[in-house]
């Protein structure tokens, strides 16, 4: 007996199947039904509306529905879908024992101790049918599987058979007038539905039980007289064939097996007793202590039983289904019914090979469990339970394929379990004394060796070794060397499914599966709750098994999932691609395409195989919230990413893959202030501070706003921040930023307007504001406040920032293995910040969103108010003026000797120093902190005399290429070079270039930053811009020769915009002089500018000439301008009409000088045109031309070199000099 399911309960009166899905329902003597997931072995529902008892209880064959009969006299219709009973048939007038609906009709039959059985229609919900004639209770009364009888069974010591023919002519509706009159007649005068066909008389005493065979025309029954009774009827009589003695008590119950030729009852002898059909003999008793057995239902299509007793029920079988067969290579053997079958999995060609004995079934379970095969040799073992284990050995011949009818006589042996070890030995375990036989294919025994434990089974584990299984281990023993080569601590395994090369092995026990090496080095384990069938491994190493009802996947790391849902349980022989090949239970082999998308996207992604990964994505449909979440949980959520559609979901992946650009776009979605400040905290660990900003500003968080821009030194930003705090009246945040900007009136103010006096005194006092603290001292009067004495005040400053670029290199988001693949995600984000920056004037209302050129502040900005001196060049350790006697001598101790004295090391050279030494560059000079030899070298090289601009700089420099160690509170702060280019393979003693806080690249963004402001207007902003990249070009250090040229064209760039801005802000500031006002409009057209730019000009000069009756000036503009095929049509068409304008008046109002046909460039101090040809001078720095009078004078384009001195060129980079 094969118990698949237990429960423990009241006492179970009735049992019933689901026809499809692998529930039972059980009715108990409490008065509950219980319905349960035997597969599962879960409770899925119980009913309790009857009163005591319900004995009787069965389920639909098609519809959700269940009947339930009970010692309340009720009969219960429920729809186990609404979890409700639908109705209540009343008729009978004591207890109700069996209830049973008809296969085809909507009849329900039922048997009462009322000594009647009805017949109800559950669609009319009435009566249809008495059936009277038993003189005691009686006891049960079931339909006929096919014909229309019903067979029931009494204490009046009968059975009898019904023949409902009648009741059937008289449901499906008569076809004439005659019919109908006779059936009006039949229901006047009590016409007979239902008429007794025999009445079977034999029994001693009370018959329990009697049911149909579902084929033949027999009939079984179980009486108080403990036999069990076969009767046989044909159309005419019926007469009893047999008797089966056995039960010592009361039988309760008996059946036909549905499948097999046996017969199974049940009794109150605690026993369930299964007997031969044909022969009537018992085969198998199966005992329970204590428990009287009630009841026994079969299932209608599986082989299934369930037995209901005095605690409980079971869920059994009676045999095995799992054929025994043995794959090797592209064919399997296996058997089926009394032959060794044999197919070939490439073409699916099945064959019959031998017939086999079949043990005459003296009991139960005795087909073949295991089989081995031996290729070389055409040999197979089959190994089953007959006489308490034994084999077989078949040799095939080689010509009987296809025949399979020639009887051979087997080699038998006895033994626990046989399987092949080598060519031509096999191993067979002998139980009672625990070691291996080693036979030949004689049947010989050749060696015995002892296993060292205790094992019930052994399996093969590569020739020569065997898989030995003990009662709570495996273990690999080596026939040869008789040891144990490995062991792993498992549950009780009943198989074993070795990997293609032999390398991993999977152990499937009834719930788990664990997955370990040749050796026994366990790997994973799995556990599953409904049981595990059979398995097999694929060509990459993923494990396939089969549970009662799915296909499911392993993969070599215990990651599992469903392939597809099974209808019927199978046994995978082998795993091809996309085919799985098995066995069902009737023996039939299978192929079963699968989806196998899923686990191998999952494998590649273990393999690290990247690329496969990026091409599943880009071509197959994987989705699903469980393929997120496994791409999430193994640290891929750039990839999950690529799937999601939902915002929320998506900020979630985007923030724990450092996609900053997708998580904006989600949180602009989703909009919550939560997600924001989410965004922020992500944004500040990447040191993305123009991201940080727009969260913080998109959440109005102010306090967290300022406190960024003081830590990324945009001090442009902190005073709009300090005007914000002013215009919300936040004390608080304007003196908090008041403080950060280091502005000490703006602080006392604060303090006063406050009437904080004492404190905005203080203040004043101690930063040296001497008329404000006296004004105030008037104020307090007797209480102004003393500064203690004997201390020196130390001023709040805030330290000036030295880096003021967009972003901190702090952390580098990696894009990853996926480079590339999944670009178009969060492409759109970027475009809308780009337009965003173009609305003119923007800053005040902090919708800043201008995210990949925003400028965070200039790093000139204010840093007058403050005296710093480049006095951090310190050199190495400062021990040259220890004046050491001359007699000490340090000895030099031998390397082994034990010195007690202490060497100092001798200093070496400070690395400030190493970059004067090697370099003749300014820049790397002014980090090396000597600012006099940085200097100087500008003069040579670039004639600058006015450093005053550069000061800023050269301190930012200084300071940024050394960090500051503070060893002990006591020790002086150590300065440590840092060097450009460092890594750790570098050789210690040889010194790299100083790292420069002044990148190309940053002079690049301000250079895009300078051109945006130019288009919207804003001339000073951008003068400011384009003057600050003319200050930093003599400090910027580049690599290559290449970009040396780059870095020379764009002071040439610059320099034509400074001029013409300059130009430009110095027109708008005339007021009184038109035609001033005209020629410098004019000259700002003759600037090198960007084309967008250029038209700007042209057309601000076209209009300033034409409104002053310039015409023909006005004209050449316009012409000039539809020249550059404007694209705002806008413009085409205002030249247009002043081009038509002025060809009716071709005359100029006032003359200028200002000749458009003879070309010159324009003097970068007196804005005057130098004509070709005329003498000029120029700027050695920025090359801007001037007139000869003001050679010697500061250059008013850059603001830093000497007009007309005598300079080198500018040097920016080692490969000039090599």
């Amino acid at each position: 007996m094969l118990t698949k399911f237990e429960t423990k309960s009241n006492r179970v009166k009735g049992l019933s199947f689901h026809s499809k899905r692998p529930w039972i329902l059980a009715s108990l003597h409490s008065g509950v039904i219980q319905l349960w997931d035997y597969r599962m072995g879960t409770l899925i529902d119980r009913f309790d509306e009857h009163d005591g008892p319900v004995r009787g209880v069965h389920f639909h064959k098609s519809q959700p529905l269940f009947v339930s009969g009970g010692d309340d006299y009720k009969i219960k219709v429920w729809n186990y879908k609404l979890h409700r009973c639908l109705f209540t048939l009343l008729g009978h007038l004591d207890y109700i024992r069996t209830v049973q609906f008809h296969h085809e009709y909507p009849w329900i039959v039922s048997a009462s101790d009322d000594q009647t059985i009805r017949i109800w229609n559950w669609q009319s919900r009435t009566c249809i049918s008495v059936l009277t004639g038993h003189n005691h209770y009686v006891m049960c009364a079931t339909f006929h599987p096919k014909e229309d009888l019903v067979v029931s069974a009494s204490l009046d010591q009968t059975v009898r058979v019904w023949d409902i023919g009648a009741l059937r002519k008289k449901t499906v509706a008569p076809a004439d007038d005659i019919l109908r009159l006779s059936q009006m007649n039949t229901d006047l005068f009590g016409g007979v539905d239902a008429v007794v066909k025999y009445v079977l008389e034999g029994h001693d005493r009370g018959v329990n039980w009697a049911s149909f065979h579902p084929t033949l025309p027999l009939i079984v029954s179980g009486a108080d007289d403990r036999q069990v009774k076969i009767w046989r009827m044909n159309d005419t009589k019926a007469w009893e064939v047999d008797t089966l003695r056995g039960h010592m008590n009361n039988v309760s119950c008996v059946l036909f097996h549905a499948r097999q030729d046996i017969i199974v009852s049940n009794s109150e002898d605690r026993s369930i007793r299964v007997w031969d059909a044909t022969k009537r003999t018992g085969l198998q008793t199966f005992r329970r202590e204590h428990d009287r057995f009630w009841i026994l239902s079969s299932h209608p299509e599986m082989n299934l039983l369930a037995a209901g007793h005095d605690s409980g029920m079971i869920v059994f079988k009676l045999e095995r289904e799992r054929p025994a067969f043995s794959v090797s290579g592209d064919s399997m053997y296996y058997v089926k019914d009394r032959f060794l079958r044999f197919f070939e999995f490439s073409t699916q060609r099945d064959t019959q090979v031998i017939p086999i004995r079949r043990p005459g079934s003296s009991s139960l379970n005795q087909g073949a469990k295991t089989l081995s095969y031996s290729p070389t040799e055409n040999a197979v073992l089959i190994c089953s339970d007959v006489d308490g284990g034994s084999y077989e050995l078949y040799i095939i011949p080689k010509d009987s394929f296809g025949r399979g009818d020639t009887v051979q006589e087997a080699k038998r042996g006895a033994g626990g379990s046989a399987v092949f070890v080598a060519r031509n030995r096999f191993a067979v375990l002998e139980k009672s004394s625990n070691q291996v036989l080693v036979k030949n294919l004689k049947n010989e025994i050749v060696k015995k060796s002892a296993i060292p434990v205790v094992v019930d089974a052994i399996f093969y584990a590569g020739t020569g070794n065997l898989l030995c299984r003990a009662e709570d281990r495996a273990v690999i023993f080596d026939l040869q060397q008789r040891i144990i080569l490995g062991e792993l601590q498992t549950p009780f395994i009943r198989y074993v499914v070795w990997s293609h090369d032999m390398e991993t092995v999977a152990l499937l026990s009834k719930h788990s599966i664990i997955i370990a090496s040749k050796k026994l080095v366990h790997q994973c384990t799995l556990h599953e709750t409904i049981r595990v069938k059979s398995g097999a491994w694929d060509e990459s190493g993923v494990f396939i098994y089969t549970t009662l009802n799915h296909i499911k996947y392993c993969l070599p790391n215990g990651d599992t999932g469903i392939i597809q849902t099974l209808d019927v349980p199978v046994y995978i022989t082998k795993v091809s691609g996309n085919t799985i090949f098995c066995l069902d239970r009737d023996g039939k082999n299978r192929a079963i395409v699968i989806d196998s998308t899923e686990y191998v996207f999952k494998l590649f992604l273990l393999k690290k195989r990247y690329d496969q990964v990026m091409s599943m994505i880009r071509n197959s449909d994987l989705c699903g919230q469980a393929m997120i979440a496994y791409l999430q949980q193994k640290g891929f959520p750039e990839v999950a990413l690529h799937f999601v559609r939902d915002e929320r979901i998506r900020f979630n992946l985007a923030l724990e893959s450092g996609n900053i650009q997708v998580a904006v776009a989600s949180a602009k979605e989703i909009d919550e202030k939560d997600h924001w400040y989410r965004l922020g905290v992500e944004a500040l660990r990447q040191g993305n501070a123009a991201i940080v900003e727009y969260a913080y500003q998109q959440t109005k968080n102010f306090e967290r706003l300022s406190f960024l821009y003081l830590i990324t030194g945009n001090l442009n930003k902190l005073s709009k921040m300090l005007k914000i705090a002013e215009v919300k009246n936040d004390v608080m945040g304007q003196f908090h930023n008041a403080l950060y900007l280091g502005d000490i009136k703006e602080r006392v103010k604060i303090l006063e307007n406050a009437g904080h006096l004492p404190l905005a005194y203080t203040a004043a006092r101690v930063h040296g504001l001497d008329d404000i603290a006296e004004r105030l001292a008037a104020d307090l009067g007797d209480n102004v406040p003393t500064l203690p004495e004997g201390k020196t005040t130390s001023l709040l400053m805030p330290p000036h920032p030295v880096m003021c670029s967009g972003d901190w290199p702090l952390l580098r988001v990696m894009r990853g293995i996926f480079e590339g693949g999944l670009e178009n995600v969060g492409r759109n984000v970027e475009e809308e910040y780009e337009e965003a920056g173009d609305a003119a004037d923007w800053g005040e209302d902090l919708d800043i969103v201008d995210v990949e050129n925003m400028q965070n502040g200039d790093i000139t900005a204010g840093l007058e108010d403050e005296d710093v001196h480049g006095e951090n060049d310190e050199g190495g350790w400062d021990l040259e003026d220890l004046e050491l006697p001359p007699e000490v001598d340090t000895p030099k101790t031998a390397s082994n000797a034990r010195s007690s004295v202490f060497v100092a090391p001798t200093p070496g050279m400070p690395v400030s120093q190493i970059w004067i030494q090697k370099s003749s560059l300014a820049a790397e000079h002014v980090a090396a902190g000597n600012f006099d030899t940085a200097m100087r070298l500008l003069s040579r090289q670039l004639g600058i005399r006015n450093f005053a601009p550069l000061r800023p700089l050269f301190l930012d420099l200084h300071v940024g290429s050394h960090s500051y160690l503070r060893a002990f509170s006591s020790a002086p702060v150590i300065s440590v070079a840092i060097e450009r280019g460092w890594s750790e393979s570098a050789s210690p003693n040889v010194r790299g270039p100083p790292t420069l806080v002044f990148k190309f690249s940053q002079l690049e963004e301000k250079l895009k930053a300078g051109y945006k402001a130019t288009t919207s207007g804003k001339f000073t902003e951008a003068l400011r811009l384009f003057l600050s990249i003319l200050h930093t070009i003599p400090l910027i250090v580049v690599e290559s020769r290449r970009e040396v040229d780059e870095v020379k064209e764009f002071i040439i760039i610059v320099k034509e915009y400074v001029l013409g801005l300059k130009m430009e802000l110095k027109r708008r500031e005339i007021k009184d002089n038109p035609v001033r006002q005209q020629e410098l409009a004019a000259y700002f057209t003759h600037c090198n500018l960007q084309m967008p730019h250029l038209r700007l000009a042209l057309l601000n000069a076209m209009t300033v000439c034409y409104k002053a009756g310039n015409l023909s000036t006005a004209a050449n503009f316009a012409r000039r301008l539809l020249e550059t095929n404007p694209t705002i049509e806008n413009q085409a068409k205002t030249a247009r009409q002043v081009l038509q304008a002025a060809e009716k008046n071709m005359k100029d109002a006032s003359p200028l000088n200002y000749d458009f046909r003879n070309p010159f460039v324009v003097c970068g101090a007196t804005y005057v045109p130098i004509y070709r040809g005329q003498k000029d001078v120029s700027c050695p720095y920025c090359s801007s031309r001037f007139v000869p009078d003001q050679e010697g004078q500061l250059c008013a384009v850059c603001d830093l070199s000497v007009i007309g001195s005598d300079a080198s060129g500018l040097l920016c980079s080692s490969s000039q000099i090599r």
